[in-house]
C-alpha cells in the first residue's frame, strides 16, 4: 500500500498535469525565436563541445548571447528530438518542473521536522500558482527552472546528506544551476539563513564557516560566467540608480501577486522611477524595511524561524534581477525562484496563525482545508486560463496590450501578429501608437517598413527602413529587411548589398545566407555563389538549403566547363561567342571580354562579339569602352538592336555619373 504523504504527493502531479493539460501546444514566443527557432547552433549535437566554450552559440542575436551551456545543450537534445516543434520543449520543462515540485516538497518537509502535510500544502500553493505558468509555458526561461531546481537539489542534499559535506558534492547541483543561470549565485546566502537558523543556533561565525566552500564555489564561477559571456551582450538597462531603487517598488508587486495574481502580463508599461521623489520608491523602501524586520522577528522563536528562511529565500533570489539593470522593469518569470522561499513562508505564517484560534482540533482542520481547496481551486483555474493566454504570439500580445497599453513593445508585437496573417492595414495603427512611445526604436522601424510596404506605400516604407538603418546601423535586421524589401521591388543590387552588410554585422543570421544566395542564382553569379555557399556552410554545416545552391552553381560551373571546352576544341567563332556568352551570365566579364576576343581573331566582323564586350563593359561600368565597343557592333550591323540599347545605356549611365 502507497503510504498516504506519497498517495497524497501522486494527487498534486494530477493536480498539476491537469492544469498544464492545456498548455503542450502552445508555440514558441519573445526570446524563444533567437535561441531556438532561428539558432543555428542548436540543429546538431556536434556542437555539444562549443557549446561550453562559446558563449555566441546560445542565440543568433549578437547582444544576447550570454554563457548558459547547460541550458543550450538541454535545447539542442529537445531540437532533436522534437525538429525543432514546441510540444518537445514543453514536455520536458513539464518534466523538470515535476522534479522541482517534489524537490521543493522534500525540502520543506526537512524544514519543517518532517511535517508532510504543511510542506504538501506549501508545494502544491507553489505549483499551482499562476505566476509560475510564464516559466513554464515560456520556453527559454527553462533557465529560471533548471537553476532553481539546481539551488533547491543542492541545499537539500547539503540538510539531508551531511556525509555529502566534506568533499562538497552538494555543490555539484549548484554548479550545474550555475551553467543554466547566473541567479544561483545566492546560493551561499540562502544556505546561511538555513545553518544560522536550524544548525548553528543564531552564531553567525559558525554560520560563515559553513558556507565558505559555497562561497568560493560561487565566486569562481562567477567570475567564470563574466569572463565567458560574449563581448557583444547587452543587458539594455538605463540609469543603475534609478533602476535599483524602482526594483524596491517591483519587489512589493511581486509580495502583492502571491496573494492576488491578478495583473500578469508577458511584458509590462513599467518605467523607472524618477528617483525617492517618487512615492512608490518609499512604498517599496517601507516594505523591504518591514520583511527584514519580519526576518528579524521570526528568527528569534524557533517555530517561526521557518518564516524567517523563506522571507530570506524570497529577498535571496530577488536580488540578482533587482541590481543588474535589465531592459524591462518587471517580469513575471522573475517571480519563479523567489516564490519558492515566499510560499512557505505564507503557509508556514499562516499555519501557525491557525494554531492560535481556540478551535478544536477537528474544526481548525476543516478550515484550514476547506480554505486550501479554494484556493488550490482558484490557482488551478488561474493557471489554466494564462496557459491559453500563452496559446499564440497573437493571445500572448494581445493580453499584453490590454493589460500594458502604454508598452511600446506590445503593441508592435501584436501589429506583428496581425501582419503575419497580411493585414498590414489594421496593424498601422498598432505601430503607429507604438512609435509615439518608442520613437528610436529600430525594430519598429524595421516593422513600420514592411507594413507599409506591404500596404503600398513605399515612399514611407523606404523612410523607416532608413531611419532604422540610422539608428542601428551595426544590427543586421537593420539590413536584412530592407533588402527583402529591395528585392520585391527589383532593386536586386542594392538588396545584395544589404544582405553582405548584415551578414558582416552578425555572420550566423542563415536566413541573410540563404536570401543572398537566392539573389546570386538568378543573377548567374556563379563564383559569388560558390563563396556564399562555402561562407554559409562553415557557419551550418550541412545546411540543406546551402547545399541546394552548392549543387546549382557545381552544374552551371560544370556546364560552363563543357562550353570552354568545346571553343578550345573546336575554337569556331560561334564556340567562342557561346562561351563569352556563358561567362556574362556568370559574372565573369574580363573574361567574357577575352573570349569576345578570341571570336573576333577568327571573324573580325564579328558584331555580336562586339555586342558582348559592350555589354561586360557595361557590367564592370567601364562607360566609355562600352560605347566603343556597342559603336564597332553597330558599325559592322545598323540594324543591330542589342548594341543600339547597350550604347544607349552607357551614354546614359555616363552622363548619370559625371559630377
Amino acid at each position: 500500500m502507497i503510504p498516504r504523504p506519497y498517495a497524497l504527493f501522486a494527487l498534486l502531479l494530477l493536480a498539476v498535469a491537469g492544469a498544464y493539460s492545456n498548455h503542450f501546444l502552445n508555440s514558441f514566443h519573445f526570446d524563444d525565436s533567437h535561441t531556438i527557432e532561428t539558432n543555428i547552433h542548436i540543429r546538431s549535437l556536434s556542437n555539444l563541445p562549443k557549446f561550453f566554450t562559446d558563449a555566441t552559440t546560445f542565440s543568433n542575436l549578437p547582444t544576447h548571447q550570454v554563457y548558459r551551456p547547460l541550458l543550450t545543450t538541454s535545447l539542442a537534445i529537445d531540437y532533436l528530438r522534437g525538429g525543432g516543434t514546441p510540444l518537445a520543449f514543453h514536455v520536458t520543462n513539464f518534466c523538470f518542473f515535476l522534479l522541482l515540485v517534489w524537490t521543493i516538497w522534500r525540502l520543506y518537509s526537512t524544514l519543517l521536522d518532517g511535517a508532510w502535510m504543511p510542506a504538501l500544502v506549501a508545494a502544491s500553493i507553489y505549483a499551482l500558482h499562476p505566476v509560475i505558468a510564464e516559466t513554464i509555458n515560456y520556453v527559454i526561461q527553462r533557465g529560471d527552472l533548471l537553476s532553481t531546481l539546481g539551488v533547491t537539489a543542492a541545499l537539500l542534499m547539503y540538510i539531508r546528506l551531511p556525509r555529502f559535506r566534506r568533499w562538497g558534492l552538494y555543490l555539484l547541483p549548484l554548479v550545474a544551476a550555475l551553467l543554466v543561470k547566473p541567479p544561483a549565485l545566492v546560493f551561499p546566502v540562502i544556505l546561511f539563513a538555513w545553518v544560522f537558523l536550524f544548525e548553528e543556533s543564531g552564531d553567525w561565525r559558525l554560520s560563515a564557516r559553513a558556507i565558505l566552500p559555497s562561497v568560493a564555489v560561487s565566486a569562481a564561477m562567477g567570475w567564470f560566467l563574466s569572463s565567458m559571456t560574449a563581448a557583444t551582450f547587452a543587458p539594455g538597462g538605463t540609469s543603475p540608480l534609478l533602476y535599483r531603487v524602482t526594483q524596491m517598488y517591483v519587489s512589493l508587486y511581486y509580495f502583492s501577486a502571491f496573494f492576488a495574481p491578478v495583473h500578469l502580463t508577458a511584458d509590462t508599461d513599467w518605467k523607472v522611477l524618477s528617483g525617492f521623489e517618487d512615492p512608490r520608491a518609499w512604498a517599496g523602501a517601507a516594505f523591504l524595511a518591514a520583511v527584514v524586520l519580519a526576518i528579524v522577528s521570526a528568527s528569534r522563536r524557533r517555530e517561526w524561524r521557518p518564516v524567517a528562511f523563506g522571507l530570506v529565500w524570497f529577498l535571496a533570489a530577488l536580488f540578482p534581477t533587482a541590481w543588474m539593470p535589465l531592459a524591462e522593469v518587471a517580469n513575471d518569470h522573475r517571480m519563479f525562484f523567489p516564490f519558492v522561499g515566499l510560499a512557505l513562508a505564507v503557509v508556514h505564517t499562516a499555519g501557525q496563525l491557525l494554531l492560535q484560534w481556540s478551535l478544536s482540533p477537528g474544526l481548525r482542520r476543516a478550515v484550514a482545508g476547506s480554505v486550501v481547496g479554494i484556493v488550490l481551486a482558484l490557482e488551478g483555474r488561474g493557471t489554466w486560463l494564462r496557459n491559453e493566454v500563452w496559446r499564440t504570439e497573437e493571445t500572448l500580445w494581445r493580453d499584453a496590450i490590454q493589460k500594458s497599453p502604454g508598452n511600446g513593445r506590445a503593441l508592435m508585437n501584436y501589429a506583428l501578429t496581425l501582419m503575419s496573417r497580411g493585414a498590414n492595414d489594421q496593424a498601422l495603427p498598432y505601430l503607429e501608437r507604438a512609435h509615439l512611445l518608442l520613437p528610436n526604436y529600430f525594430y519598429l522601424e524595421i516593422n513600420l517598413g514592411i507594413a507599409n510596404g506591404g500596404s503600398n506605400r513605399p515612399a514611407k516604407a523606404e523612410a523607416h527602413f532608413r531611419r532604422a538603418e540610422q539608428l542601428e546601423p551595426r544590427r543586421y535586421e537593420s539590413h536584412f529587411y530592407y533588402a527583402r524589401w529591395l528585392l520585391e521591388l527589383g532593386r536586386v543590387q542594392e538588396a545584395a548589398d544589404h544582405l553582405r552588410t548584415a551578414l558582416a554585422c552578425n555572420p550566423y543570421a542563415l536566413d541573410a545566407h540563404h536570401l543572398l544566395m537566392r539573389i546570386l542564382a538568378e543573377k548567374r553569379d556563379w563564383i559569388a555563389l560558390q563563396a556564399a555557399v562555402a561562407d554559409a556552410l562553415r557557419i551550418v554545416p550541412g545546411d540543406a538549403e546551402a547545399l541546394r545552391f552548392g549543387g546549382i552553381a557545381a552544374e552551371a560551373n560544370r556546364a560552363l566547363e563543357t562550353v570552354a571546352v568545346l571553343a578550345r576544341q573546336n575554337p569556331t567563332p560561334e564556340n567562342w561567342l557561346n562561351y563569352s556568352l556563358h561567362l556574362y551570365q556568370a559574372g565573369r566579364f574580363k573574361e567574357c571580354i577575352d573570349a569576345a576576343g578570341q571570336a573576333l581573331r577568327i571573324r573580325p566582323d564579328y558584331a555580336e562579339a562586339w555586342n558582348n564586350i559592350a555589354a561586360a563593359h557595361n557590367a564592370m561600368q567601364d562607360w566609355n569602352a562600352g560605347i566603343r565597343a556597342a559603336e564597332q557592333a553597330l558599325r559592322l550591323n545598323p540594324a543591330f538592336e542589342l548594341a543600339r540599347n547597350n550604347r544607349a545605356w552607357a551614354i546614359s549611365q555616363r552622363q548619370t555619373a559625371k559630377p
